[in-house]
């Protein structure tokens, strides 16, 4: 659901006085900055401790990757909390195409013209290319022993790589130590489909197909609007979420962006490749030349798809909530929580097993510094506070007081009518209130870690998750037997951590083939899924053959080796094993 990200090593004079002006010089040794003695760990946090206490203001300019419709300049509750806190104010800047910022960081790297702070997901090599991001790693070091308590052992994964082991970015996109309480993605169908037809069971492509067949020869209209089955997302690279990345869902293998990893060799392939997922490409052929599958599904844009969700006419989606979650949150404001979506673990068949909640551990996507910020200690001071306790509660739970109150067993609940807000109004809520739009900036826990009262970090625990929930969503999970979701699913229990952690953020080669060719069979591989999906299903052996063949006329499999050398050099780094 996710981009690749980049490798490269480079050495700059300036970031380096840079380093040695803002945070009183120091060496660059990652060893050192894992072996703190007590005294220099004292020191540290006192030095960190002091340079809270400054709150003048300071403006910060950010870019963020993704989009975030509802940022509010910092006038919301939580953003002022924080301005006051720490006396920084963000000018933020957020993603507002389909392209995950990939175009406005390329210019970037480009330009030399960055903001002091980003969040540039895997386009970070491209900065890191073009001597635009500055090690953390002495920052972090001096100044931030909350982001340092919360990383812990597992600091040695945010180096960049194993030939450049600075820290070049803050993983925040995940948080450490998450311990998932509920699904919000899989193949998707609206309660009021389950309900009418008796909850049916809905395991296999098979089942889920018998659902959406059945219930729209029943209805073939929906509030005077033509019914549509199954509609998915194919605007630039939300291609990934909603039509590629589902083929290796269903057949048992785990998220790696575009590649499947032998669990075994390490050897790396283009997960298309894989046999069982051309039987997944072919269930959407059959889908599309039954009628079931949307004509649109290849030329709509993403404000349409979300439309139609919102429409209440879409029956089925394979998708991840934060994907349709603009359309469903419209649903929800309209009062139709029967519109809105179950999850389900749908596979090609029960010799398959979804893999979810197969834990990548730390690795995540993050927060940098450029070289263009002219005080990088304030600016990891700042990040710092974020990830304080302080900091985590206020951005995940709000104000006591007003979006949260502390019983008197020191619980902290959210009252019901803030609920209800939060739940029928969404949108509006995080605009009001600021909660959930901060986490991207800091490293942060996970669903399910608690803090020294006691109390989760995070709302999302299966009390609140469960208190969350519409009538709609209650009775449907009562008929599956399940509380939550994610008790439909697999568990993380039930797989390994993978020792590769998750590859879409691994760092690859901006300089040689590597780029040239990954871009060439990515271009390949978005117009040639959907002819297959959309040929007559006597020709689909032939389209799907031509287009492997055609990857690897492009140079797949010397770029698959590549890979493969990059996904045993990080196990080498993050496990310590020779390969």
């Amino acid at each position: 659901m996710k981009r690749k990200s980049i490798k490269t090593v480079f050495t700059l004079m300036l970031m380096s006085s840079m380093l040695i002006a803002g945070c009183g010089g120091g060496n660059n040794n990652a060893a050192t900055n894992n072996g703190n003695k007590s005294e220099g760990t004292t020191n540290n946090a006192a030095t960190a401790t002091n340079a809270a206490n400054d709150t003048s203001p300071v403006t910060f300019s950010f870019f963020g990757a993704d989009a975030s419709p509802n940022w509010n300049k910092m006038q919301d509750d939580v953003g002022k909390v924080i301005t006051e806190k720490t006396g920084v104010t963000l000018n933020a800047e957020y993603d507002v195409g389909s392209g995950g910022g990939e175009q406005k960081i390329s210019l970037m790297a480009a330009s030399g013209e960055v903001p002091d702070l980003i969040f540039a997901k895997s386009y970070i090599a491209k900065l890191v290319d073009a001597g635009l991001i500055i090690d953390m790693t002495d920052l972090i070091d001096k100044y931030a022993p909350n982001l340092k308590k919360i990383y812990g052992d597992n600091m040695n994964r945010l180096k960049y790589s194993k030939d450049d082991q600075k820290i070049y970015s803050i993983p925040t996109n995940t948080g450490v130590n998450q311990q998932s309480f509920d699904a919000t993605g899989g193949f998707e169908i609206q309660h009021r489909v389950l309900k009418e037809l008796g909850y049916p069971q809905v395991k296999t492509l098979a089942d889920y197909e018998k659902v959406l067949k059945e219930y729209v020869a029943k209805h073939p209209e929906t509030d005077g609007q033509p019914t549509i089955p199954l509609s998915l997302n194919a605007d630039d690279w939300k291609i990934m979420i909603t039509v590629t990345n589902p083929a290796f869902i269903t057949t048992g293998a785990p998220d790696d962006g575009e590649y499947y990893v032998d669990p075994k060799t390490y050897e790396a392939k283009l997960h298309y490749k894989r046999p069982e997922e051309k039987e997944y490409f072919r269930w959407l052929n059959n889908m599309y030349a039954q009628g079931l599958l949307d004509k649109d599904t290849f030329v709509q844009k993403d404000d349409q798809y979300k439309a139609k969700v919102a429409s209440g006419r879409v029956l089925g989606l394979i998708s991840q909530e934060w994907e349709y979650q603009d359309g469903e949150n419209a649903l929800k404001s309209a009062g139709k929580d029967d519109y809105t979506y179950a999850h389900f673990p749908v596979t090609m068949s029960d010799q398959y097993k979804d893999h979810s909640f197969q834990s990548s551990g730390v690795d995540a996507a993050g927060i940098s510094i450029t070289t263009a910020c002219k005080d990088p200690v304030r600016a990891i001071k700042f990040l710092d506070w974020l990830a304080s306790d302080e900091g985590q509660v206020l951005m995940n739970w709000g104000i006591e007081g007003k979006q949260y109150t502390v019983n008197a067993e020191g619980k902290r609940e959210i009252p019901a009518d803030v609920q209800k807000k939060k739940t029928d109004d969404a949108a509006n809520f995080a605009k009001e209130t600021g909660i959930g739009l901060y986490t991207a900036l800091t490293g942060h826990y996970g669903d399910g870690v608690k803090d020294s009262t006691g109390n989760y970090y995070t709302t999302n625990f299966p009390d609140q998750i469960v208190a969350a929930y519409s009538q709609a969503e209650k009775d449907s999970l009562k008929a599956y037997g399940a509380t939550t979701w994610k008790d439909l699913f697999p568990k993380e229990s039930d797989f390994p951590v993978k020792e590769w952690g998750a590859l879409y953020n691994m760092p690859t080669p901006t300089d040689g083939d590597y780029q040239v060719t990954y871009k060439k069979t990515q271009d390949i591989i978005r117009k040639r899924i959907p002819e297959a999906i959309l040929s007559k299903p006597a020709d689909f052996d032939k389209v799907y053959d031509a287009f492997i063949a055609e990857l690897n006329k492009a140079g797949a499999e010397k770029m698959e080796a590549e890979y493969t050398d990059l996904v045993k050099a990080r196990v080498s780094l993050w496990t310590g094993k020779d390969l």
